[in-house]
């Protein structure tokens, strides 16, 4: 897989030198150009996945898209979020070929966002096919381009050529990357690695958190504001790591009377109490879920979600996958439309069941919101009203 290939295991110990938390992503595009829809739902978990790792700072974040993953970079550049700080592209693949179903064009959406930095690493010996694509990318980009140009270079220089041209053009490309990520070179050529700028929000419960080393991402060839987080069950329910047992003293070899049981079941009752409501992995991912929804972050809203995640409506409408929740949401957290209250929550193993009430429609709606955590990430939810 690519993430055991060379010259990306090269370029993520240049980054990393240098400073940056860098991850390769294995996705399906290398299986074909008909997994492409596949494969952007892997970036988008992956970086989803990196962003919530807590070596990171989940507001500095560059997209770096190497040849045929290219034809991802588009989705980013349509809707950039606003933790994402660059986009790179280096021999990229533009277009698809006829018959393959394709996302977003790079070429149609560059520049819609003036403040994102793009660049574009051009081989001038490159491959026909590609080589026109990349020409209209760079009409259309204009100003909104950076490019860094290797003359001599072929598709994949940084592996066939062996010269002083490819080396100099990734290591100027890697400090324009380190640039964007908010990152300068000191006098002795080490870096300075300021905290990330505090954003302003309207929550009250959402705090900043200490700065993390900046990440950059290769792709190779991914309830409306206010919900509450319910108490902690009452001290005076024990939470006991095993489950309850009769000592064999308090046990009887013939048939116990009412009055020699009642203890243990007592026991028993609290602990289901104390099971139910006590914390879990599960627990913690829908309240990051929550926490990200409460501050209307998009992006960290469904990067808690699987690629594949399904979520069933009170109404019946059915959600399969990021690319239609983000649709189905994305009008919502735009408006500020967003205010649920948790009033209850139960845990076991896996699944999480709150009660909640809604106020997507002005009014108070009561709901049962079931969530269901693996890996942790939100796979399947089911909504009753």
């Amino acid at each position: 897989m690519p993430r055991e290939w060379p010259v990306y295991k090269g370029y993520a110990t240049a980054a990393a030198r240098r400073g940056l938390v860098a991850a390769v992503v294995d996705h399906s595009l290398i299986h074909g150009l008909d997994r492409l829809v596949a494969a952007a739902d892997e970036v988008e978990a992956a970086v989803g996945v990196l962003r919530s790792d807590p070596r990171v700072d989940p507001d500095r974040v560059g997209l770096w898209f190497f040849s045929g993953a290219g034809l991802l970079a588009g989705e980013w550049l349509d809707s950039r979020p606003d933790w994402l700080r660059f986009v790179a592209l280096t021999y990229p693949l533009l277009a698809t070929p006829p018959g393959v179903d394709d996302l977003v064009t790079a070429a149609e959406v560059i520049g819609k966002h003036k403040d994102l930095p793009v660049l574009l690493t051009r081989a001038g010996l490159e491959r026909e096919e590609l080589a026109g694509p990349v020409a209209e990318f760079v009409s259309a980009g204009g100003a909104a381009l950076d490019i860094i140009d290797v003359p001599k270079g072929h598709h994949g220089f940084d592996m066939l050529d062996h010269t002083e041209e490819s080396r100099a053009a990734v290591t100027k490309a890697l400090d324009w990357a380190i640039a964007h990520l908010g990152q300068e070179p000191g006098d002795d050529g080490k870096l300075l690695v300021p905290p990330p700028a505090t954003k302003k929000t309207t929550s009250t419960r959402r705090t900043t958190s200490a700065a993390k080393p900046a990440t950059a991402v290769k792709e190779t060839s991914a309830g409306p504001a206010t919900r509450q987080t319910p108490p902690p069950a009452p001290k005076a329910i024990p939470a006991p790591s095993v489950a309850p047992s009769v000592a064999p003293s308090a046990v009887p070899s013939t048939a116990p009377s009412a009055a020699s049981v009642q203890a243990p079941l007592a026991d028993l009752g609290m602990a289901t109490v104390a099971a139910v409501t006590a914390d879990t992995p599960a627990a913690r991912v829908i309240s990051r879920e929550h926490a990200a929804f409460d501050a209307h972050d998009l992006e960290a809203f469904l990067a808690m979600y699987s690629p594949t995640a399904r979520i069933l409506l009170a109404d019946g409408t059915e959600l399969k996958g990021r690319r239609f929740l983000r649709e189905h949401y994305r009008p919502r957290f735009d408006a500020g439309q967003c205010k649920t209250e948790v009033v209850q929550r139960l845990m076991l193993g896996e699944w999480v069941v709150e009660h909640v009430v809604s106020y997507d429609d002005g009014g108070p709606t009561p709901q049962l919101g079931l969530y269901r955590v693996v890996d942790g990430l939100i796979t399947d939810v089911e909504f009753r009203a």
